[in-house]
């Protein structure tokens, strides 16, 4: 059997499964995922036991480090990912939901969401999507089909074995959840040829994974993940302030898509803030890329290119320019950005309310970690993506990207 006839049964008995998971109303989704947060404890053991093989892999292999720590799993951190399933079982559920109006023609119309069917995920090395993507398209009624990075395969064969015997227990059919154990390149290059048995793909990785999958998918796709952000220190920002949340966005965990990788400062506040701000970096160890006048100020920084300030580090590395006005801030912004997430710190009201409407991100905070654009803080329990995109969906992705809409119409005899 080739890989492409590998993927296709797959795609086949999930889009099989989302037609009977569709009809399955909250109650019963709830339940399954309440039993889904059960095994996941359960398993814990065993989950780690796999971890650890994939761990030592990854080591033996020279992954960097900011990469193995999103790959390994605590029991701690096990208990989290349970806790995030069972704030989506506490959610609204948006399937079914809408708005009814009556025409002149007497047509009732009824506009109401509905899933969108089978959703496909590629993905790197982190475990915790493969629970975070399984439980929102079961919460949506939607099937999945998870293919993973070889660094974590191990790791995700232990986790879908406990989502399916959830699954499984509950009466449902296991097949709405699928792995790709399949981690070579033509398994992705196959799953991204399912056009008409898959009804979504979602990359969920670095820039080099989203921009092979947006230019080779024959599928539609929701581009996600990359995340150049940036924190703009405006002339007016309480320095403190500004330290207290540049560690925040940097340093508390480097890998992960919402931290900041660019520091921008005002010139104004650059001979305060940027010694301040060298110091702090230097206790975790962050190599600082700069500008000019950047390295004049710390003089430990290395000169920075053009390409470090287009680049995601997801490590203790991170480039820093001192610019001379907002308007140079968020046209530097604009252009290098990946539209994921901005911070201006400032206590300016109008540079605040000029930096959210003129910066062309997904997500633009003031005084305000980046750190924050995640489903869990902003109330969504969980994520499948933060999409950079505009069509769709953008920003974190909750349970309502998850699913579109369908229009029903009744009419008594009605014609046109």
């Amino acid at each position: 059997m080739t890989v492409y006839q590998e993927i296709e049964i797959l795609c086949d008995n999930a889009r099989a499964a989302a037609a009977t998971l569709a009809l399955a109303d909250s109650q019963k989704k709830n339940s399954v995922l309440m039993r889904i947060s059960q095994a996941l404890l359960e398993d814990a053991d065993s989950i780690i036991e796999a971890n650890e093989k994939d761990l030592a892999f990854a080591s033996e292999n020279g992954v960097p480090s900011a990469m193995i720590d999103r790959l390994r799993l605590t029991k701690d951190r096990i208990e989290s990912i349970c806790a995030s399933v069972r704030d989506v079982a506490l959610l609204e559920d948006p399937v079914g939901k809408g708005e009814v109006w009556s025409r002149p023609s007497g047509i009732e119309i009824n506009r109401i969401r509905v899933p969108l069917g089978v959703v496909a995920i590629i993905y790197e090395a982190r475990p915790n999507v493969t629970v975070d993507s399984a439980v929102l398209c079961l919460k949506t009624g939607n099937a999945v089909v998870l293919r993973g990075g070889k660094e974590a395969i191990n790791t995700n064969k232990s986790i879908v074995n406990s989502l399916k015997r959830a699954v499984s227990l509950c009466e449902l059919d296991p097949h709405c959840i699928e792995l790709v154990t399949n981690t070579d390149r033509e398994s992705a290059n196959a799953l991204m040829s399912m056009r008409g048995k898959i009804d979504v793909l979602i990359p969920r990785g670095g820039k080099g994974l989203i921009q092979s999958v947006t230019q080779n998918a024959k599928v539609p796709v929701i581009e996600t993940g990359a995340g150049n952000c940036h924190l703009y220190i405006d002339d007016s920002a309480d320095i403190d302030m500004a330290i207290s949340i540049a560690l925040n966005a940097k340093c508390s965990r480097p890998s992960v898509c919402n931290a900041i990788e660019s520091v921008l400062v005002h010139a104004g506040v650059a001979g305060r803030f940027l010694p301040e701000f060298a110091k702090v970096m230097a206790e975790y160890k962050v190599e600082i890329r700069g500008c000019a006048k950047t390295c004049v100020l710390v003089p430990q920084a290395k000169s920075a290119t053009d390409e470090d300030y287009y680049t995601e580090y997801n490590d203790f590395i991170g480039a820093v320019k001192v610019v001379d006005t907002l308007n140079d801030a968020r046209a530097h912004i604009n252009k290098h950005s990946t539209a994921h997430s901005e911070a201006i710190v400032t206590s300016n009201e109008v540079n605040a309310e000029k930096f959210q409407k003129r910066v062309n991100s997904a997500a633009v905070y003031v005084t305000a970690s980046t750190r924050f654009t995640d489903g869990g803080e902003f109330g969504f329990g969980a994520e499948i993506g933060i999409s950079t995109q505009k069509l769709h969906v953008r920003g974190p992705m909750g349970l309502s990207a998850l699913t579109t809409e369908k229009y029903l119409i009744r009419g008594e005899g009605s014609i046109r």
